[in-house]
Protein backbone atom coordinates (compact mmCIF):
# COMPACT_ATOMS: atom_id res chain seq x y z
CA UNK A 1 0.00 0.00 0.00
CA UNK A 2 1.28 3.48 -0.84
CA UNK A 3 1.10 4.72 2.74
CA UNK A 4 3.47 1.94 3.79
CA UNK A 5 5.98 2.89 1.08
CA UNK A 6 5.96 6.52 2.09
CA UNK A 7 6.22 5.70 5.78
CA UNK A 8 9.14 3.37 5.17
CA UNK A 9 11.17 5.78 3.05
CA UNK A 10 10.46 8.70 5.33
CA UNK A 11 11.22 6.72 8.46
CA UNK A 12 14.57 5.55 7.06
CA UNK A 13 15.57 9.04 6.02
CA UNK A 14 14.48 10.39 9.34
CA UNK A 15 16.34 7.77 11.35
CA UNK A 16 19.60 8.65 9.56
CA UNK A 17 19.42 12.12 10.94
CA UNK A 18 17.12 12.09 13.90
CA UNK A 19 13.71 13.21 13.11
CA UNK A 20 11.71 16.13 13.30
CA UNK A 21 8.92 18.48 14.15
CA UNK A 22 7.90 22.01 13.19
CA UNK A 23 9.12 24.84 11.17
CA UNK A 24 12.62 25.49 12.37
CA UNK A 25 15.86 23.89 13.00
CA UNK A 26 18.94 25.55 14.35
CA UNK A 27 20.59 27.14 17.25
CA UNK A 28 20.15 30.54 18.74
CA UNK A 29 19.65 33.00 15.92
CA UNK A 30 22.57 32.07 13.69
CA UNK A 31 20.51 30.59 10.86
CA UNK A 32 23.29 28.18 9.93
CA UNK A 33 22.11 24.81 8.67
CA UNK A 34 25.15 23.21 10.31
CA UNK A 35 24.23 24.38 13.79
CA UNK A 36 21.71 22.45 15.85
CA UNK A 37 19.03 24.15 17.94
CA UNK A 38 20.75 25.03 21.19
CA UNK A 39 17.99 23.50 23.27
CA UNK A 40 18.11 20.10 21.58
CA UNK A 41 21.84 19.79 20.82
CA UNK A 42 21.00 17.74 17.74
CA UNK A 43 21.14 18.35 14.04
CA UNK A 44 18.46 16.79 11.87
CA UNK A 45 19.19 16.78 8.13
CA UNK A 46 16.59 17.80 5.60
CA UNK A 47 14.68 15.20 3.64
CA UNK A 48 15.27 15.53 -0.10
CA UNK A 49 13.07 12.88 -1.71
CA UNK A 50 9.85 10.96 -1.12
CA UNK A 51 8.06 8.26 -3.05
CA UNK A 52 4.64 8.81 -4.59
CA UNK A 53 2.20 6.05 -5.55
CA UNK A 54 2.19 4.79 -9.11
CA UNK A 55 -1.60 4.49 -8.97
CA UNK A 56 -2.38 7.87 -7.41
CA UNK A 57 -5.67 9.33 -8.61
CA UNK A 58 -5.01 12.59 -10.48
CA UNK A 59 -7.48 15.36 -11.35
CA UNK A 60 -7.36 14.85 -15.10
CA UNK A 61 -8.89 11.35 -14.92
CA UNK A 62 -9.26 9.66 -18.31
CA UNK A 63 -10.31 12.82 -20.12
CA UNK A 64 -13.72 11.41 -21.05
CA UNK A 65 -15.87 12.93 -18.30
CA UNK A 66 -19.15 14.65 -19.08
CA UNK A 67 -21.17 16.86 -16.76
CA UNK A 68 -23.61 19.75 -16.80
CA UNK A 69 -21.95 23.16 -17.31
CA UNK A 70 -23.36 24.28 -13.94
CA UNK A 71 -21.54 21.55 -11.97
CA UNK A 72 -19.71 23.42 -9.21
CA UNK A 73 -17.25 22.77 -6.39
CA UNK A 74 -16.48 25.36 -3.74
CA UNK A 75 -13.80 26.36 -1.30
CA UNK A 76 -14.95 27.81 2.02
CA UNK A 77 -12.27 29.20 4.29
CA UNK A 78 -9.85 32.01 4.99
CA UNK A 79 -8.58 34.17 2.17
CA UNK A 80 -8.17 37.19 4.42
CA UNK A 81 -7.53 37.54 8.15
CA UNK A 82 -4.53 37.10 10.45
CA UNK A 83 -3.81 33.49 9.41
CA UNK A 84 -5.04 33.73 5.83
CA UNK A 85 -1.96 32.20 4.20
CA UNK A 86 -2.94 28.73 5.38
CA UNK A 87 -6.23 29.15 3.52
CA UNK A 88 -4.51 30.58 0.46
CA UNK A 89 -2.28 27.50 0.29
CA UNK A 90 -5.34 25.26 0.23
CA UNK A 91 -7.23 27.41 -2.28
CA UNK A 92 -4.30 27.31 -4.71
CA UNK A 93 -4.11 23.53 -4.42
CA UNK A 94 -7.82 23.21 -5.23
CA UNK A 95 -7.55 25.64 -8.14
CA UNK A 96 -4.67 23.65 -9.59
CA UNK A 97 -6.66 20.41 -9.40
CA UNK A 98 -9.70 21.96 -11.09
CA UNK A 99 -7.55 23.57 -13.79
CA UNK A 100 -5.90 20.24 -14.60
CA UNK A 101 -9.25 18.49 -14.66
CA UNK A 102 -10.88 21.00 -16.98
CA UNK A 103 -7.92 21.10 -19.35
CA UNK A 104 -8.16 17.32 -19.77
CA UNK A 105 -11.97 17.02 -19.88
CA UNK A 106 -13.58 19.31 -22.46
CA UNK A 107 -16.94 17.63 -21.82
CA UNK A 108 -16.92 18.45 -18.11
CA UNK A 109 -15.92 21.98 -17.17
CA UNK A 110 -16.32 22.08 -13.40
CA UNK A 111 -16.97 25.54 -12.00
CA UNK A 112 -15.19 26.74 -8.86
CA UNK A 113 -16.38 29.28 -6.30
CA UNK A 114 -14.57 30.74 -3.31
CA UNK A 115 -16.20 31.90 -0.07
CA UNK A 116 -14.01 33.81 2.39
CA UNK A 117 -14.64 33.08 6.09
CA UNK A 118 -11.57 35.01 7.35
CA UNK A 119 -10.90 31.89 9.45
CA UNK A 120 -13.24 33.32 12.08
CA UNK A 121 -15.90 31.06 13.68
CA UNK A 122 -18.14 34.08 14.26
CA UNK A 123 -18.00 35.10 10.61
CA UNK A 124 -17.97 31.69 8.94
CA UNK A 125 -21.67 30.88 9.32
CA UNK A 126 -22.69 33.57 6.80
CA UNK A 127 -20.50 32.38 3.91
CA UNK A 128 -21.30 28.74 4.61
CA UNK A 129 -25.04 29.45 4.64
CA UNK A 130 -24.56 30.99 1.21
CA UNK A 131 -22.59 27.95 0.03
CA UNK A 132 -25.28 25.45 0.96
CA UNK A 133 -28.03 27.62 -0.55
CA UNK A 134 -26.50 27.44 -4.04
CA UNK A 135 -27.89 24.21 -5.48
CA UNK A 136 -25.26 23.88 -8.20
CA UNK A 137 -22.55 23.42 -5.53
CA UNK A 138 -22.34 19.68 -4.91
CA UNK A 139 -19.09 19.43 -2.95
CA UNK A 140 -16.84 21.64 -0.82
CA UNK A 141 -13.20 21.65 0.24
CA UNK A 142 -12.95 23.33 3.64
CA UNK A 143 -13.10 24.68 6.20
CA UNK A 144 -9.42 24.98 7.12
CA UNK A 145 -9.68 25.82 10.83
CA UNK A 146 -11.23 23.81 13.66
CA UNK A 147 -13.21 26.63 15.23
CA UNK A 148 -15.00 27.58 12.04
CA UNK A 149 -15.54 23.91 11.21
CA UNK A 150 -17.24 23.41 14.55
CA UNK A 151 -19.43 26.46 14.01
CA UNK A 152 -20.63 25.40 10.56
CA UNK A 153 -20.79 21.61 10.58
CA UNK A 154 -24.51 21.53 11.27
CA UNK A 155 -25.21 23.84 8.32
CA UNK A 156 -23.55 21.42 5.90
CA UNK A 157 -25.27 18.50 7.59
CA UNK A 158 -28.75 19.98 7.24
CA UNK A 159 -28.27 20.37 3.48
CA UNK A 160 -26.48 17.07 2.90
CA UNK A 161 -23.45 18.80 1.36
CA UNK A 162 -20.20 16.84 1.56
CA UNK A 163 -17.13 18.78 2.68
CA UNK A 164 -13.54 17.63 3.14
CA UNK A 165 -11.29 19.67 5.42
CA UNK A 166 -7.62 19.54 4.43
CA UNK A 167 -6.43 20.95 7.76
CA UNK A 168 -8.90 21.16 10.70
CA UNK A 169 -7.51 18.81 13.36
CA UNK A 170 -9.56 19.12 16.57
CA UNK A 171 -10.56 15.52 17.45
CA UNK A 172 -14.04 16.54 18.63
CA UNK A 173 -15.13 17.49 15.11
CA UNK A 174 -15.87 13.87 14.26
CA UNK A 175 -17.80 13.31 17.50
CA UNK A 176 -20.77 15.45 16.47
CA UNK A 177 -22.63 12.78 14.54
CA UNK A 178 -22.12 14.58 11.22
CA UNK A 179 -22.33 12.43 8.11
CA UNK A 180 -21.10 15.08 5.66
CA UNK A 181 -17.78 15.96 7.36
CA UNK A 182 -14.53 14.26 6.30
CA UNK A 183 -11.02 15.00 7.54
CA UNK A 184 -8.22 14.75 4.99
CA UNK A 185 -5.41 14.34 7.56
CA UNK A 186 -4.66 12.99 11.02
CA UNK A 187 -6.26 14.76 13.98
CA UNK A 188 -4.67 16.16 17.13
CA UNK A 189 -5.05 12.86 18.96
CA UNK A 190 -2.43 11.64 16.46
CA UNK A 191 -0.32 14.79 16.20
CA UNK A 192 -0.09 15.53 19.95
CA UNK A 193 1.56 12.26 20.98
CA UNK A 194 3.85 12.38 17.93
CA UNK A 195 4.97 15.89 18.90
CA UNK A 196 5.59 14.81 22.50
CA UNK A 197 7.62 11.82 21.37
CA UNK A 198 9.65 14.00 19.06
CA UNK A 199 10.35 16.56 21.77
CA UNK A 200 11.50 14.11 24.42
CA UNK A 201 13.08 11.62 22.04
CA UNK A 202 14.82 13.09 19.01
CA UNK A 203 15.16 16.60 20.43
CA UNK A 204 16.14 15.22 23.86
CA UNK A 205 14.14 17.87 25.73
CA UNK A 206 13.96 17.25 29.48
CA UNK A 207 11.58 20.07 30.42
CA UNK A 208 8.92 21.21 27.96
CA UNK A 209 6.74 24.24 28.62
CA UNK A 210 3.44 24.08 26.74
CA UNK A 211 1.60 27.23 25.69
CA UNK A 212 -1.77 27.09 23.93
CA UNK A 213 -4.08 29.72 22.49
CA UNK A 214 -7.84 29.91 23.08
CA UNK A 215 -8.93 28.50 19.69
CA UNK A 216 -10.57 25.08 19.35
CA UNK A 217 -7.47 24.02 17.48
CA UNK A 218 -5.05 25.21 20.15
CA UNK A 219 -7.09 23.73 22.98
CA UNK A 220 -7.43 20.33 21.30
CA UNK A 221 -3.78 20.05 20.34
CA UNK A 222 -2.53 21.47 23.63
CA UNK A 223 -4.57 18.94 25.59
CA UNK A 224 -3.35 15.99 23.51
CA UNK A 225 0.30 17.06 23.65
CA UNK A 226 0.42 17.89 27.36
CA UNK A 227 -1.11 14.53 28.24
CA UNK A 228 1.51 12.73 26.15
CA UNK A 229 4.44 14.69 27.63
CA UNK A 230 3.88 13.24 31.09
CA UNK A 231 6.73 13.97 33.48
CA UNK A 232 8.55 16.11 30.90
CA UNK A 233 5.87 18.79 31.14
CA UNK A 234 7.46 21.72 32.97
CA UNK A 235 4.32 23.86 32.96
CA UNK A 236 1.40 25.11 30.89
CA UNK A 237 0.03 28.53 30.09
CA UNK A 238 -2.83 29.92 28.01
CA UNK A 239 -2.73 32.94 25.72
CA UNK A 240 -5.44 34.60 23.65
CA UNK A 241 -6.02 35.11 19.96
CA UNK A 242 -4.61 38.49 18.99
CA UNK A 243 -2.23 38.70 21.96
CA UNK A 244 1.04 40.52 21.22
CA UNK A 245 2.77 40.85 24.62
CA UNK A 246 4.01 37.53 25.99
CA UNK A 247 6.35 38.81 28.71
CA UNK A 248 4.43 37.24 31.61
CA UNK A 249 4.38 33.83 29.92
CA UNK A 250 8.07 34.08 29.04
CA UNK A 251 8.98 34.84 32.65
CA UNK A 252 7.31 31.59 33.73
CA UNK A 253 9.13 29.66 31.01
CA UNK A 254 12.49 31.09 32.02
CA UNK A 255 11.84 30.44 35.71
CA UNK A 256 10.93 26.84 34.92
CA UNK A 257 14.28 26.45 33.12
CA UNK A 258 12.53 24.77 30.21
CA UNK A 259 14.76 23.60 27.37
CA UNK A 260 11.89 23.49 24.87
CA UNK A 261 8.59 25.26 24.28
CA UNK A 262 5.64 23.77 22.45
CA UNK A 263 3.15 26.33 21.14
CA UNK A 264 -0.33 25.11 20.18
CA UNK A 265 -1.88 27.80 18.02
CA UNK A 266 -1.40 29.80 14.83
CA UNK A 267 1.47 31.80 13.36
CA UNK A 268 -0.08 35.23 13.98
CA UNK A 269 0.66 34.85 17.71
CA UNK A 270 3.51 32.34 17.47
CA UNK A 271 5.77 34.74 15.57
CA UNK A 272 5.84 37.56 18.14
CA UNK A 273 5.94 34.99 20.93
CA UNK A 274 9.06 33.30 19.55
CA UNK A 275 10.63 36.66 18.78
CA UNK A 276 10.10 37.82 22.35
CA UNK A 277 11.40 34.50 23.70
CA UNK A 278 14.66 34.94 21.81
CA UNK A 279 14.85 38.55 22.92
CA UNK A 280 14.67 37.45 26.55
CA UNK A 281 17.57 35.05 26.07
CA UNK A 282 15.73 31.75 25.70
CA UNK A 283 18.20 29.28 24.17
CA UNK A 284 15.97 26.26 23.88
CA UNK A 285 13.95 24.84 21.02
CA UNK A 286 10.65 26.29 19.83
CA UNK A 287 8.29 23.61 18.49
CA UNK A 288 4.96 24.37 16.89
CA UNK A 289 2.32 22.55 14.85
CA UNK A 290 0.80 22.93 11.40
CA UNK A 291 -1.02 26.16 12.30
CA UNK A 292 2.39 27.84 12.62
CA UNK A 293 4.24 26.02 9.82
CA UNK A 294 4.17 28.77 7.23
CA UNK A 295 6.62 31.19 5.63
CA UNK A 296 4.66 33.99 7.27
CA UNK A 297 5.96 32.77 10.63
CA UNK A 298 9.55 33.19 9.45
CA UNK A 299 8.83 36.60 7.95
CA UNK A 300 7.20 37.84 11.12
CA UNK A 301 9.55 36.18 13.65
CA UNK A 302 12.75 37.04 11.77
CA UNK A 303 15.99 35.48 13.01
CA UNK A 304 14.22 34.18 16.10
CA UNK A 305 12.68 31.47 13.90
CA UNK A 306 16.06 29.74 13.68
CA UNK A 307 15.21 27.83 16.88
CA UNK A 308 11.99 26.39 15.47
CA UNK A 309 10.72 22.99 14.41
CA UNK A 310 7.23 22.04 13.24
CA UNK A 311 4.96 19.02 13.40
CA UNK A 312 2.33 18.57 10.72
CA UNK A 313 0.05 15.75 9.52
CA UNK A 314 0.83 17.01 6.01
CA UNK A 315 3.11 15.70 3.29
CA UNK A 316 5.88 17.98 1.91
CA UNK A 317 4.40 18.73 -1.51
CA UNK A 318 7.57 20.52 -2.56
CA UNK A 319 9.27 17.12 -2.83
CA UNK A 320 6.84 15.91 -5.51
CA UNK A 321 8.38 17.42 -8.69
CA UNK A 322 5.32 17.41 -10.97
CA UNK A 323 3.10 18.90 -8.30
CA UNK A 324 5.70 21.42 -7.21
CA UNK A 325 6.33 22.75 -10.70
CA UNK A 326 2.62 22.96 -11.59
CA UNK A 327 1.77 24.65 -8.31
CA UNK A 328 4.58 27.17 -8.70
CA UNK A 329 3.49 27.99 -12.26
CA UNK A 330 -0.02 28.71 -10.96
CA UNK A 331 0.70 30.61 -7.76
CA UNK A 332 4.23 31.96 -8.35
CA UNK A 333 5.21 30.42 -5.03
CA UNK A 334 6.27 27.09 -3.59
CA UNK A 335 3.61 24.73 -2.23
CA UNK A 336 2.75 25.64 1.35
CA UNK A 337 1.24 23.86 4.31
CA UNK A 338 -1.80 21.87 3.14
CA UNK A 339 -1.45 22.84 -0.53
CA UNK A 340 -1.23 19.20 -1.56
CA UNK A 341 -3.99 18.16 0.86
CA UNK A 342 -6.26 20.74 -0.77
CA UNK A 343 -5.28 19.35 -4.17
CA UNK A 344 -6.01 15.78 -3.10
CA UNK A 345 -9.34 16.67 -1.47
CA UNK A 346 -10.48 18.37 -4.67
CA UNK A 347 -9.32 15.36 -6.65
CA UNK A 348 -11.53 13.03 -4.58
CA UNK A 349 -14.55 15.17 -5.45
CA UNK A 350 -13.56 15.55 -9.12
CA UNK A 351 -13.14 11.80 -9.46
CA UNK A 352 -16.68 11.39 -8.17
CA UNK A 353 -18.01 13.87 -10.72
CA UNK A 354 -16.16 12.03 -13.48
CA UNK A 355 -17.77 8.79 -12.29
CA UNK A 356 -21.21 10.34 -12.74
CA UNK A 357 -21.80 11.26 -9.09
CA UNK A 358 -23.19 14.69 -9.86
CA UNK A 359 -25.78 15.30 -7.16
CA UNK A 360 -25.17 16.05 -3.50
CA UNK A 361 -26.40 12.62 -2.30
CA UNK A 362 -24.40 10.76 -4.92
CA UNK A 363 -21.18 12.67 -4.30
CA UNK A 364 -21.56 12.18 -0.54
CA UNK A 365 -21.94 8.43 -1.04
CA UNK A 366 -18.87 8.46 -3.30
CA UNK A 367 -16.69 10.00 -0.57
CA UNK A 368 -18.03 7.63 2.09
CA UNK A 369 -16.90 4.61 0.09
CA UNK A 370 -13.70 6.11 -1.35
CA UNK A 371 -10.60 3.90 -1.08
CA UNK A 372 -7.78 5.16 -3.32
CA UNK A 373 -4.30 6.67 -3.26
CA UNK A 374 -3.80 10.39 -3.56
CA UNK A 375 -0.47 12.13 -4.00
CA UNK A 376 -0.13 12.80 -0.28
CA UNK A 377 -1.65 9.68 1.32
CA UNK A 378 -4.21 6.90 1.01
CA UNK A 379 -7.75 8.20 1.31
CA UNK A 380 -10.20 5.93 3.07
CA UNK A 381 -12.48 7.17 5.81
CA UNK A 382 -14.16 5.44 8.74
CA UNK A 383 -17.80 5.97 9.68
CA UNK A 384 -16.96 9.16 11.59
CA UNK A 385 -15.03 10.76 8.73
CA UNK A 386 -11.52 10.07 10.04
CA UNK A 387 -8.75 8.82 7.78
CA UNK A 388 -7.20 5.46 8.41
CA UNK A 389 -3.46 5.29 9.19
CA UNK A 390 -2.63 9.03 9.18
CA UNK A 391 1.01 10.11 9.42
CA UNK A 392 2.71 13.08 11.11
CA UNK A 393 5.78 14.70 9.55
CA UNK A 394 8.50 16.98 10.87
CA UNK A 395 9.90 20.21 9.45
CA UNK A 396 12.56 22.72 10.44
CA UNK A 397 13.76 26.19 9.49
CA UNK A 398 16.94 26.09 7.46
CA UNK A 399 18.48 29.12 5.78
CA UNK A 400 15.24 31.03 6.18
CA UNK A 401 13.06 28.32 4.66
CA UNK A 402 10.88 25.52 5.98
CA UNK A 403 12.25 22.13 4.97
CA UNK A 404 10.96 18.62 5.72
CA UNK A 405 12.92 16.21 7.87
CA UNK A 406 10.79 13.05 7.78
CA UNK A 407 8.01 11.15 9.51
CA UNK A 408 7.72 11.30 13.29
CA UNK A 409 5.88 9.52 16.03
CA UNK A 410 6.40 5.93 14.94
Amino acid sequence: MYQKKVLTSLAVAATLGMLLTSCANQAGTTGSSETAASGSKVNIPALTKIDTPAAAVLPKGDGKATCAPTTTLAYAGAQTGPNAQLGVNIYNGIQLAINQHNEANPGCQVQFKMFDTEGDPNKATGPVTQVVSEDEIIGVVGLPFSGESKATGNIFEQKGLVHITPSATNPGLTENGWTTFFRGLGNDAVQGPAAAKFLTGKLEAKKVYLVQDDSDYGIGLGTATSAALGGALAGTEKVTTGQKDFSAVISKIMNAKADAVFYAGYYAEAAPFDQQLAGKGFEGTFVAPDGVKDDQFIKQAGDASNNAYFTCPCLPGELIPDFQSAYKALSKSEPGTYSIEGYDAATVLLAGIDAGKQTRPDLLSWVKSYDKDGLSKHYKWDAKGELQAPTVYGYKVENGKIVPIGAIGE
